[in-house]
């Protein structure tokens, strides 16, 4: 009797094992194809949204990630009329002063080490003095490695540099073409004034007050079969950055946007031939339309970060309201897509040569 109760008592223990086990390999299947969530009863199965799929997959994409470099366009307002534009004048909205500053202090907490702004034009709000500004305080009180801004260059003044020139590390000019004519076809220009003197005039500005010089291009059908590596070679930018002409769903493309860009669109070929010809530039780099889309932290005028992968600007909530780790779960960041471009550089007025 006692070898048959101690058999049976071993064969139960076996069979709560067992039945513990398959209970584990259950839910951990379930649990992948969506059942079984908190709540549902036993055995209940519960749809998931395309929505709760996609937050789901960014918070497992970017459980790890750090916001290493971030691009803040604070303003959506400008001067020019680029027909491929893909961050459109769609409101006037820009944040409060402390409030913007109560964002970037946010982010530089999650790990932030370069800021980029842009816009619309950001020297446009306030004459340059909300920028500057901003500048300042990610310098003196975040102290970043890394601050830049990319502009147009139409509404920068000296008496700017001479201001906040020492807290600034990196300005990036969009230039498109060298012809005057081509820039007017784009709707890069302001009346009369040449966007090209002014490109010239900025790089010397540059120069004096040690702030690294860089160019942006925007490859399209009106220049893409123009060769630029001339007048790049004379300026001299520490990068010239070339972009392939991007589709934005509601920005640039469709019924809703303020912009038609379809007809400045190249193919892929068209690009790659463009990057060819001017392969004898060093300081070329080549960012793709699938680059573009995913290895870029953008957050907009409401301090939220924008989602590009599915070909629109899907908006996260605010920072503000729920901090840089929830809001970074809608950002559709692909950090292995942002080292692979070199993203984890930053660079700083210590890595400039001396006889700047």
């Amino acid at each position: 009797m006692r070898l048959s109760a101690a058999i049976a008592s071993q064969m139960r223990l076996l069979m709560q094992l067992l039945a513990d086990a398959l209970r584990v390999a259950f839910a951990s299947f379930f649990s992948k194809v969506g059942y079984g969530r908190t709540g549902a009863g036993a055995g209940t199965a519960l749809s998931v949204t395309p929505v709760e799929r996609k937050v789901d997959e960014g918070r497992a994409q970017n459980e790890m990630t750090t916001p290493t470099s971030v691009n803040y366009h604070f303003t959506r307002q400008c001067n020019y009329k680029c027909g491929f534009c893909f961050h459109t004048a769609k409101t006037s909205f820009v944040l409060p002063l402390d409030e913007a500053k109560r964002g970037l202090k946010l982010l530089k907490e999650s790990g932030m080490e370069k800021i980029n702004f842009s816009g619309g034009e950001p020297f446009l709000h306030d004459k340059g003095d909300f920028l500057g500004k901003l500048v300042q305080y990610c310098k003196q009180d975040l102290r970043l490695p890394s601050v830049s801004i990319v502009s147009n260059g139409s509404m920068i003044k000296e008496k700017w540099f001479q201001k906040y020139g020492d807290d600034l590390d990196i300005l990036a000019i969009s230039c498109d073409s060298f012809d005057e004519a081509t820039n007017q076809l784009i709707g890069r220009a302001q009346g009369r004034k040449s966007h090209i003197d002014n490109l010239h005039k900025i790089c010397s500005w540059c120069q004096q007050y040690r702030v690294a010089f860089k160019i942006n291009s925007v490859i399209n059908t009106f220049n893409v079969d123009e060769d630029m590596a001339e007048n790049i070679l004379q300026l001299n930018p520490v990068r010239w950055k070339v972009f392939q002409c991007l589709l934005i769903d509601g920005e640039n493309a469709g019924e809703k946007a303020l912009r038609e860009a379809e007809r400045f669109v190249i193919s892929e070929q068209m690009f790659q031939e463009f990057l060819e010809r001017h392969i004898g530039v060093p300081c070329l780099v080549p960012e793709s339309n699938e680059k573009m889309r995913n290895s870029y932290l953008i957050l907009d005028e409401y301090m939220r970060f924008l989602d590009c992968r599915e070909g629109r600007k899907d908006p996260s909530k605010s920072i503000l309201d729920v901090g840089v780790k929830e809001a970074i779960c809608f950002s559709g960041f692909d950090e292995k897509m942002f080292l692979k471009r070199g993203g984890k550089y930053v660079w700083s007025k210590a890595d400039m040569k001396m006889e700047w």
